[in-house]
């Protein structure tokens, strides 16, 4: 029976023969991990279910970052669990404050997540790692406890639906506008507990961190994963990354889908999420009357150096405009000192930018950029619902590092081409 990417990377993780859509399995995993919010009510789990050892220190990480430098008491405490955890299990993959980063780019970007895995995170964002060919999703804080006890978890076989992207990006098109639009099309939830695989010439010719950016927002539509089939970017990626063996895995021909929907995306202009929903996408040319007073430029979907690397490239020689808060986190310690070592962060200085330590604070609204009432922001981060980066009467608009960067400077929301 021909077979999806994501049924063949299910069924490879099981003793059956083959699986199809609605099957309850139980598979085992090759990376596990969970965050400061999260892994917390995780140790708790595997504690109360008798653990002692997690069933490989090599493949449980915990990372934290949201919360990360502690930001109040509450916060050191739940971090403090972590640390004396890792320290008790021996875990390898444990990242402490300034060696660490945003989960969602350090894990790929250490080789710890690989191309034909299996892995859960207690952190809806987890989808990313789909960019590399990897069947990797979100769970609760009970399904990670016990998963690091007993390295399996159990899974309803999702369907697959397939997104093919045809036509030739215009300049500043990035992923970030590819996702967006795509959910602008479907809804947020237009692939509920679906296999979201991205394919077609658009996505064959897309960099690795912006294949990352739509893997990260496929949550945003619903997906339990959102899926690329691994290829020479990919493995230029991983090679010199991974930590352990990996395999690349293709759909069949005449593997079963859904649905199917197919985009010529020739002349997209970049796309803007509205509050206070991901779904609510318009072209930035719509929305060049919106006075903003905070721009972020970062998190899982855009902290990537290629996306600190567009946002310098427009903000060279420019000021933000004085009414604007801007704000720039680079994911991880790496990205930070590389953006350093190639003038970026100068740059973002120049521009009267504040630059921030690796944290997911301002995208969840924990703090580095906590917004007022009234307020509207700009940011690069993949959520906008009410009372996400702050206060309930706060504004938050979602867009790629180009158009957050043009805006940040013209002080509203501005089309790169502006400048």
């Amino acid at each position: 029976m021909p077979l999806t990417i994501s049924e063949k990377i299910l069924a490879a993780h099981t003793s059956r023969e083959e699986i199809h859509p609605g099957a309850l399995i139980e598979a085992s995993l090759d990376f596990v991990f969970g965050n400061d919010i999260t892994a917390p009510m995780a140790i708790q789990v595997f504690k109360e279910a008798g653990g002692v050892k997690v069933f490989d220190v090599a493949r449980v990480g915990l990372i934290p970052d949201h919360f990360i430098p502690n930001k109040d008491i509450k916060s050191a405490v739940q971090a403090q669990i972590l640390r004396n955890f890792a320290r008790e299990q021996a875990l390898v993959n444990y990242f402490e404050v300034g060696r660490m980063g945003i989960e969602h780019v350090l894990l790929p970007d250490q080789g710890l997540v690989l191309p034909g895995d299996l892995i859960i995170g207690a952190d809806s964002h987890t989808c990313t790692y789909g960019a590399l060919g990897a069947f990797a999703t979100g769970v609760g804080s009970t399904d990670l406890g016990a998963a690091m006890l007993t390295g399996a978890s159990w899974f309803k076989v999702p369907p697959s639906v397939k997104v093919v992207f045809n036509g030739n990006r215009a300049p500043w098109i990035s992923g970030k506008d590819l996702i967006l639009y795509t959910i602008g099309r479907i809804g947020v939830d237009g692939a509920r507990y679906k296999a979201l695989e991205f394919v077609g010439p658009v996505i064959e010719a897309l960099p690795m961190a912006d294949r990352f950016t739509m893997s990260n927002m496929a949550i945003e539509a619903g997906a339990k994963v959102g899926i690329i089939p691994p290829d020479e970017i990919t493995e230029a990626y991983v090679k010199d990354r991974a930590q352990r063996k990996y395999r690349f895995y293709q759909s069949d021909p005449g593997a079963a889908y859904e649905k199917i929907y197919e985009w010529d995306i020739s002349d997209l202009q970049p796309q803007v999420a509205c509050p206070h929903s991901p779904q609510n996408v318009k072209p930035v040319g719509a929305l060049s009357d919106v006075v903003i007073d905070q721009v972020v430029i970062g998190s899982c979907t855009n902290g990537r150096l290629a996306d600190l690397r567009i946002a310098a490239k427009i903000l060279k020689g420019k000021k933000a405009a004085p009414r604007i808060r801007l704000i720039v986190v680079p994911a991880t310690q790496q990205i930070y000192k590389q953006a350093l070592e190639e003038g970026l962060l100068e740059i973002f200085i120049e521009a009267e930018a504040v630059v921030s330590t690796p944290t997911c604070g301002p995208c969840l609204g924990g703090y580095m950029g906590v917004l007022a009432e009234g307020e509207r922001a700009v940011s690069t981060t993949n959520r906008n619902f009410v009372g996400r980066m702050g206060h309930t009467g706060s504004e938050v608009y979602l867009s790629s590092p180009a158009v957050a960067a043009a805006s940040a400077v013209l002080g509203r929301i501005a089309h790169p081409e502006e400048l």
